[in-house]
Parts: structure tokens; C-alpha cells; sequence
């Protein structure tokens, strides 16, 4: 069964990062983030152009997440709470017990292996307390650092879709990757 309400926010720790609730006060940060380019390259929304944007983003997110459609948060560094980025099961679907695993990292914190290390802080958090049966990660080919932290926590390539996807006015390829508890 699963639980997409909970009491208190779940906050995940691992060795090296602190996963908790996106606040008002990261718009900033995120800005940042999905404003640059090279960070955008493999993701298939617009590009940030107003602190306002940023802002929005993190209401919807606080929205789904109250309503249990989805579960995101944010990476950052324990004693700073220097922001790395945004993690989490940003589709969840009940009827089918999967949820689909999203992340991005803002690009001065690249080759650190932190979506790697959330990755695998998410995978028993989906499996357990939420109760997920399956949960999926879709990526662009040309996305090597993403594939090597799926197929690092055990993802398994499922697909490859040709031309699938049309964002800024051309075709682009996906690979599906999924896991199951």
C-alpha cells in the first residue's frame, strides 16, 4: 500500500548530504540552477529566466507533494546547507505502485557522485515508507553521468525510444530504466 502522506517531512541523510523539503529560501539556488544551460541541456522544461520561475517551481513541487502525487527534495551539504539540487519521485502512481525518479544537480557540485549517493538513499525510502513496487528513470543517451548513477544503484536499462520526445523545436531519444523491490 502506499504512503504518500506523512506526518512530518521525511528528511534523508546519507554520508555526505542532507535530503530535505525545498523552502521558499532556495529560489536563489534553483534559479541558479535551472538557468544554466549545460544543467538544462538533458531536461525537457524551460529554462529559468526569472527568480519568479524559481519560485513557481518550488510551490508546485510543495503542491504535489501535499497532494501525494509526487515527493521531491532538496540536496544539500550537512552544516551549510550548501544547496547541490533536487531529487525525487516527481511522478508517483498509486494504481500502479511506481513512482518515476527525477534529479538535477547544480553544475559546480558535477562529478562528486551526490546524484549517486541520493539515488541510493531514494531507493529504500521508495521501497519502504512510500511502498513503491517499481520505480523508473527516464534519461537522454547522451546523458552519460546520469546512466552511470542508475546503473550504479541497479537500474536496469529497459528501453530505448527513438525520437520520442519533441522539446525546443527538434526529436530527441530516451532510454528508460527501471527497478523493482
Amino acid at each position: 500500500m502506499l504512503t504518500t502522506h506523512f506526518p512530518e517531512f521525511p528528511v534523508l541523510t546519507t554520508e555526505r548530504l542532507v535530503l530535505r523539503a525545498l523552502e521558499p529560501s532556495d529560489a536563489g539556488r534553483v534559479f541558479a540552477m535551472r538557468s544554466d544551460l549545460q544543467v538544462m541541456e538533458h531536461v525537457n522544461r524551460p529554462l529559468a529566466t526569472s527568480l519568479a520561475d524559481a519560485e513557481a517551481l518550488i510551490d508546485l513541487i510543495t503542491q504535489r507533494g501535499a497532494a501525494g502525487e509526487s515527493v521531491q527534495w532538496a540536496m544539500t551539504l550537512p552544516g551549510n546547507d550548501a544547496f547541490v539540487g533536487i531529487i525525487g519521485f516527481w511522478r508517483i502512481e498509486k494504481e500502479h505502485q511506481y513512482g518515476e525518479l527525477g534529479y538535477m544537480l547544480a553544475r559546480e557540485h558535477w562529478g562528486n557522485g551526490y546524484a549517486s549517493e541520493a539515488i541510493a538513499a531514494l531507493i529504500p525510502f521508495g521501497f519502504g515508507p512510500l511502498g513503491l513496487h517499481r520505480i523508473e528513470a527516464i534519461t537522454r543517451p547522451q546523458n552519460a553521468a546520469s546512466i552511470r548513477a542508475l546503473e550504479k544503484n541497479g537500474f536496469v536499462r529497459e528501453g530505448y525510444f527513438k525520437e520520442n520526445v519533441f522539446w525546443n523545436g527538434r526529436f530527441h531519444d530516451s532510454m528508460h530504466f527501471g527497478r523493482l523491490a
